[in-house]
């Protein structure tokens, strides 16, 4: 590649595709600055998949074996009634001799301090603050950030999620991107074991469903319910956020109201609406998106982490093509990964909404009646 040394890239959000991002434009040559809005990398999320080609991928970083070593090993996805009686499991341990390399569920956190990790020592992070504006000029960018005076970069690249702020700014307000699939859900993480260790436990009534996830010590309660109603809240306001999950499972039956109890009181919680973002382009002059921020797949889709890291590797690979050209590798990226990301999108609304909230009583009874992996 041509020489990029004096080249600057700023990458918005240490997030796993901000991370990836950082690892293969630090690769490529660039100068790397990641600013990030929190104050520390942001933990907490359920479990993320490594499979095909996001295996491929963490070899070529270097982070394959620590990946390996920290892998989950869940036994059980158990379905259970509302008298706790288990209707259904499906089994899902592999003897360590069946253990396979093309794939692999690790927890979000130690995936996160992995890719930290890999970069942190080459690339300069810059925490609580955030970018503010965009301009560009002849031959880059002029950034503003919250804090601080502004700077310029050769690129700009938005990792920020699904609802980043560089998408704001640079390519229009996040109504014209954002699909809702009809949806909401939370994520609350207690650091206790609410059912057995390396368990699953799905509850579902109609239109809401209920799904426990316990693995090292600790338990992720999901809450995910269908609305026909777009629900209008704050994304940033959490205590507007607990309130509209504690309405709508108030009175449930199962162990509900013991998981609202801690759905109440533990720190580690997160809500959204299950959406896509689906844009024409990913790239507008020097500035791309990387995951959630050009192409969210929803929840549904089972692949958040492994599509931001897919990402990265796509457009690390248009780079390279492209021999630090970021025009024409801009280009490849939005054509080459384009195919991937429709058919991950289609599936997340063809498979992924009907495993997950079902409709009537007797679809949860024949999913419950389940021996096998869907």
């Amino acid at each position: 590649m041509e020489t990029l040394k004096e080249k600057k890239v700023l990458i918005s959000g240490a997030s796993f595709a901000g991370l990836s991002t950082a690892y293969w434009m630090n690769k490529s040559g660039y100068k790397v600055t990641v600013v990030e809005i929190a104050n520390e990398l942001r933990k907490g999320g359920t479990p993320v998949n490594i499979r095909e080609n996001t295996v491929d991928i963490v070899k070529r970083m270097g982070i394959f074996e620590p990946i390996k070593a920290n892998r989950l090993n869940m036994e059980v996805m158990e379905f259970k009634n509302s008298n706790d009686i288990t209707e259904g499991s499906i089994p899902m341990k592999q003897e360590v001799e069946e253990l396979t390399d093309d794939e692999f569920e690790i927890e979000r956190d130690i995936l996160l301090d992995i890719l930290f990790d890999a970069v942190k020592n080459e690339v300069e992070f810059i925490f609580n603050n955030s970018i503010t504006a965009l301009k560009e000029t002849k031959d880059g960018l002029q950034v503003t950030l919250k804090n601080g005076p502004q700077h310029e970069f050769d690129l700009v690249i938005g990792c920020d999620g699904l609802h980043s702020a560089v998408r704001r700014i640079w390519f229009g307000h996040e109504d014209e991107y954002l699909h809702s699939l009809g949806q909401y859900f939370s994520i609350t993480i207690v650091n206790k074991l609410l059912i057995r260790q390396n368990t699953g436990q799905m509850y579902n009534v109609p239109y809401k469903a209920v799904m426990l996830n316990a693995y090292n010590n600790k338990t992720d309660i999901v809450l995910c319910f269908s609305s026909e109603k777009e629900i209008p809240y704050d994304y940033r306001d959490e205590a507007q956020q607990r309130k509209i999950i504690l309405e709508q499972f108030a009175g449930q039956g199962w162990r509900i109201a013991e998981l609202l109890e801690e759905v109440k009181h533990t720190e580690t919680f997160y809500f959204d609406k299950l959406c896509q973002i689906k844009m024409l382009s990913w790239t507008k002059g020097r500035v791309a998106l990387v995951g959630d921020a050009g192409y969210c797949a929803s929840p549904a889709a089972g692949m958040g982490g492994s599509l931001a890291i897919d990402g990265a590797g796509a457009l690390a690979d248009a780079m390279q093509k492209h021999n630090g050209n970021f025009e024409l590798a801009f280009q490849d990226y939005n054509t080459n990964f384009r195919p991937f990301i429709e058919e991950v999108q289609a599936n997340a609304i063809k498979f992924g909404l009907e495993m997950l909230v079902l409709k009537t009583d007797e679809a949860i009874r024949k999913r419950n009646a389940q021996q096998k992996p869907f």
